[in-house]
């Protein structure tokens, strides 16, 4: 019966459920187990372009991604739920990165570059990128306190819904969620 409900809902977004309340309803719908804890906002609140750095010590900032729906992750290195989520995140990136999403990984505090490679190496991720946010500048404008935090962002670059703790991202709920709001236009 869930994967029926999820259908219904599923097709009423990428049909053109418009109004932003409707697709906030419909995509709350579709949360299950972890996704319980993604709560999604009332209205989109434009993220901050605050800079961090990339692997390559190049700065960046979240205007990059303009275009995209993102999961964008803060983690650090000494984070244990980290280590359990971060292979989550690399299955969703596999399963439904592309063109119109990606999943965005920022180590935020003091968090040595070698550190995060031996941190991605030793869970097999190699798909997500390893940017940092050495200050935590961009985590304190996001009002990030606690790790891990996760955030998606709509194509305009504001935030739509913030997950607080750990969560299966590559659920089915969760690749539900995504695939309305990418499909459906859903959340801005």
């Amino acid at each position: 019966m869930k994967t029926i409900r999820q259908i219904v809902l599923y097709m009423a977004l990428a049909l053109g459920a418009n109004a932003a309340l409707a697709d906030t309803t419909a995509l709350e719908a579709l949360r299950e187990g972890d996704m319980k804890k993604l709560i999604f906002h009332s209205a989109p609140k434009p993220a901050p372009q605050v800079e961090f750095e990339r692997e390559d010590g190049s700065t960046a900032t979240l205007a990059d991604y303009l275009g995209k729906h993102i999961v964008l992750n803060f983690w650090a290195t000494w984070c244990a739920p980290c280590r359990v989520e971060m292979p989550m995140l690399s299955n969703l990136q596999t399963q439904m990165g592309g063109e119109e999403f990606a999943v965005v990984t920022i180590a935020t505090g003091r968090n040595p570059p070698p550190a995060m490679k031996a941190f991605f190496d030793e869970i097999g991720v190699d798909n997500l990128p390893l940017y940092r946010d050495p200050k935590s500048a961009l985590a304190r404008q996001m009002g990030v306190f606690g790790l891990p935090i996760t955030v998606i962002l709509d194509p305009e670059g504001n935030e739509i819904a913030r997950l607080q703790g750990d969560a299966h991202w590559d659920s089915e709920s969760a690749m539900a969620i995504i695939a309305a709001l990418v499909d459906g236009g859903g959340g801005s």
